[in-house]
């Protein structure tokens, strides 16, 4: 289940979704007046994501 938390909580506990981003592979939406505003992630988990779109995409130009 995503982890959706608003900006006043990001602005009150900035540590603890740190934490909870370099321990879990997967993006915290955050909210602002009660509608999806931005997803936050590990630096670590970005690159991993960022890595995998672009072998995806070799594999892709490879098959075309």
């Amino acid at each position: 289940m995503p982890a959706i938390k608003s900006s006043a909580y990001l602005r009150n506990n900035y540590n603890e979704i740190s934490t909870f981003c370099h321990n879990y592979p997967e993006p915290v939406f955050i909210t602002k007046n009660g509608k999806g505003d931005l997803a936050v992630m590990s630096i670590e988990a970005y690159e991993e994501l960022t890595s995998r779109f672009e072998l995806y995409s070799q594999i892709k130009e490879g098959m075309d």
